[in-house]
């Protein structure tokens, strides 16, 4: 039978509970520090220590999410202590998606294990190998990948596989999203997302409109549900069965954990006859969906069945809850717990110390307190597996003397009721043994003070395992910037062939990033090969720009011909994704790699790897503000200041939402409640979409301030522009950082960005 483990979000300890108690496996968890839900009730020092401990206790499994991107006096100053007590205390794993996290608790927590996040976004095999070399245990999927991608990753890796199986959509994927940053500086890399995509947009293209009042929430996609294919899920080799919703109440994990806990039963049991019933399916509903459910991902690639375009609930203003089932839920699972049985045995002999001698329950099973028929909607044992044996072994406490009574004896019954009196802790005798003289007398608060000790012991003593030495901190920090360079370079990315042409003949452009699909067709080698020719006759340095996201749906990009190319003269990639990276460490290509700013380099510890990977230049993150880029070594890294930024890259498409799709790349407008426009860009080489921002980058006024940040290169990134448009803002902002001349035009058509005001 497949291997599996049901993991459940814990917003808070409550949620914890109720989750351990209904069926779940483990539970990941965020502290008050660096986690991607940072308005959930995130737990303080002590809350998470006792977690861990409540969680081992139980013989389960606790991560914790530290799965947002540090700035550099963060990782530097405040992750080694916010992380040492919980490593100490047994933490089971960290979640992480900052590359330079992942190499800060390699180095200092070298017996950590490490989950990358879906924020990460693998989405395949090459990525997932990639990680896997860089030392990570587990990876969390990209929520868009079919189950066959997922096939293979599995044979393609020794990784554990975790994806998700319920709960919330992002329209866009996860880690790529700027959207809710650049609106309102609330960054969701930063834990911080306030869900833009909820609200809703008309879409238009040629000037109509092309939605409705029923069609309105464009970016809402609805909430998968997938407990009717967990068999196919389990089968394409997901070891970690995922639910999302840390910011849900107790009574919602705890009632979908003891669904998908029933249903993985009943597939052990009977896999051939598995079904589930319509009820169970009403029952999760009752809990929370978004206008209905959908399996999300794993059959469909995008699709108006996936999306909650009418969006009912937000339309209405209506909120149904199935109060009776909330009731029944925090009874069964939220204002009880499950307990941990004992076996004891007293001894109560004259002139000796009261002796208490205890061990865990001899059936190796903890009963949940509502525990019935296992196929029954009520939840399964809390622990039904065989304990190691250093959590197994039998332990005696003593206390006082007893003695003979001088009055009235004390009863068998008596002590016996005392003994057992364990509430407020999480145990129970589940039998005890009494030997003792007649006619003695042992006080109360003996009895009390053994309980007390055994239990405190065996609690030691289960814990124990888990716990590790104290770490010290390894001080080896990154090299520090060599100050300014040199010379910078004066680079341009393109994406059509009309603004390839005119880089090519630009005198100010001395590097182009030129977008791999303009060469798409017959011929596609020679056309790169003659970009490559004129490039080198213009004086200009030739790269090849490669897509945001790389599937295996899709072909490889090159062909293989990645060294050929390089042979040929082109420079180098820009690279935006994992799996690129990946493509190329392969090849041994790494030195012509320069990573896009959405392989985030936040701090040093993120340079510092991707330097040790040998990728040649980098480039600076669009949410740094001007006095955090100060701090950065920039000695190797490009910096945007000019482009209409993506706020969003995602599986899903307008177009085809909207029952419009023409299989061709096409420009659409999106248009909020205010009446900002952005454009949205139809990728259909790569089958996803791109949002861009309203306004374009332009950081011309702050020239001088740039230039004493020390970088190697500016970088101006052309998408939606026309050669027209292109030349004018190529003449302008070569005339402020080349020619040294003031901006001569309106700013106001521009945006800042993150330069001025950065994010939380």
């Amino acid at each position: 039978m497949i291997k599996s483990e049901l993991l459940a979000p814990a917003g808070s300890f409550e949620t914890l509970k109720a989750a351990l108690a209904a069926g779940a496996d483990a539970v990941y968890m965020g502290g008050n520090r660096f986690g991607a839900r940072a308005y959930a009730e995130n737990g303080d020092e002590d809350t998470i220590r006792e977690a861990i401990r409540y969680t081992h206790l139980y013989q389960k499994k606790i991560y914790l999410t530290v799965n947002t991107l540090l700035k550099e006096n963060e990782l530097e100053r405040e992750l080694y202590d916010y992380l040492a007590p919980y490593y100490e205390e047994g933490l089971d794993a960290v979640i992480v998606q900052d590359p330079g996290v992942l190499r800060f608790v390699k180095k200092n927590f070298p017996d950590l294990p490490i989950h990358a996040s879906t924020q990460m976004t693998i989405t395949g095999p090459d990525g997932a190998k990639l990680l896997e070399e860089m030392g990570c245990q587990r990876i969390v999927t990209a929520r868009e990948l079919s189950l066959r991608e997922l096939k293979q990753i599995r044979n393609n890796t020794s990784l554990e596989i975790e994806s998700f199986i319920h709960g919330a959509l992002c329209y866009c994927y996860s880690g790529q999203c700027l959207m809710s940053s650049m609106f309102g500086g609330r960054s969701g890399n930063r834990g911080r997302c306030a869900q833009p995509c909820r609200l809703p947009y008309q879409v238009y293209q040629y000037g109509k409109r092309q939605n409705g009042i029923n069609s309105q929430y464009v970016l809402s996609p609805k909430d998968m549900c997938t407990v009717e294919i967990l068999p196919e899920i389990l089968e394409a080799g997901v070891y970690s069965l995922k639910i999302e919703g840390r910011m849900k109440k107790p009574e919602y994990t705890a009632g979908v954990v003891r669904i998908y806990r029933k249903y993985l039963e009943l597939y052990e049991r009977d896999p051939e006859n598995y079904h589930v019933s319509e009820e169970d399916l009403r029952e999760l509903a009752d809990l929370y969906n978004r206008d209905g459910f959908h399996t999300g991902y794993y059959h469909d690639h995008n699709g108006p069945v996936m999306m909650a375009l009418k969006n009912e609930k937000q339309t209405t203003g209506q909120k149904i809850r199935n109060e009776a089932l909330f009731s029944e839920i925090r009874e069964k699972f939220v204002d009880q717990h499950p307990t941990i049985k004992l076996n004891g045995k007293l001894k109560l002999v004259c002139g000796r110390p009261a002796e208490l001698t205890v061990k865990r329950y001899s059936e190796n099973h903890i009963k949940n307190p509502q525990s019935g028929n296992p196929a029954g909607n009520i939840g399964h044992d809390l622990l039904n597996t065989k304990m190691d044996r250093s959590m197994d072994g039998e332990l005696t406490v003593q206390s006082g003397v007893v003695e003979p009574a001088q009055k009235q004896p004390v009863s068998r019954e008596r002590v016996q009721k005392q003994i057992e009196k364990t509430g407020g802790t999480d145990y129970v005798f589940a039998s005890l043994d009494i030997e003792m003289d007649d006619s003695v007398f042992v006080p109360m608060q003996t009895l009390n003070e053994l309980r007390r000790e055994a239990i405190g012991k065996i609690t030691e003593q289960i814990l124990l395992p888990y716990k590790r030495s104290q770490t010290h901190r390894n001080d080896a920090i990154p090299s520090e910037s060599c100050g300014c360079v040199s010379r910078t370079d004066f680079s341009v990315s393109v994406e059509t062939e009309e603004q390839l042409y005119v880089a090519l003949d630009s005198t100010c452009v001395e590097k182009i990033y030129a977008f791999l699909p303009i060469f798409y067709g017959k011929d596609m080698d020679k056309k790169i090969v003659s970009y490559i020719r004129q490039a080198e006759k213009k004086g200009k340095k030739p790269y090849l720009a490669l897509p945001h996201i790389v599937r295996r749906e899709k072909p490889d990009l090159l062909s293989g011909k990645w060294q050929y190319f390089i042979s040929e003269g082109l420079e180098g990639y820009l690279v935006r994704s994992l799996e690129s990276l990946a493509e190329l460490k392969r090849e041994n290509l790494l030195s012509h790699a320069t990573i896009d700013a959405n392989l985030y380099t936040y701090n040093r510890e993120a340079l510092e790897f991707y330097r040790e990977l040998g990728v040649a230049g980098n480039t600076a993150p669009v949410e740094l503000n001007g006095r955090e880029l100060a701090k950065r070594d920039n000695r190797d890294s490009e910096i945007i200041v000019y482009g209409y930024l993506p706020l969003m890259i995602s599986a899903q498409c307008l177009k085809k939402n909207l029952k419009n799709c023409t299989k061709n790349s096409e420009l659409l407008i999106l248009e909020d409640r205010y009446k900002k426009k952005f454009c949205v860009k139809c990728c259909c080489d790569f089958c996803y979409n791109i949002i861009y921002n309203s306004l374009p980058l332009g950081i011309v006024k702050e020239a001088r301030q740039i230039e004493e940040l020390g970088f190697a290169g500016i970088r101006l990134n052309f998408t939606l522009e026309s050669s027209k448009q292109m030349r004018e803002i190529l003449r302008g902002f070569s005339d402020v950082y080349l020619g040294k001349n003031e901006w001569q035009k309106p700013s106001d058509v521009f945006t800042k960005g993150h330069f001025k005001r950065g994010v939380e």
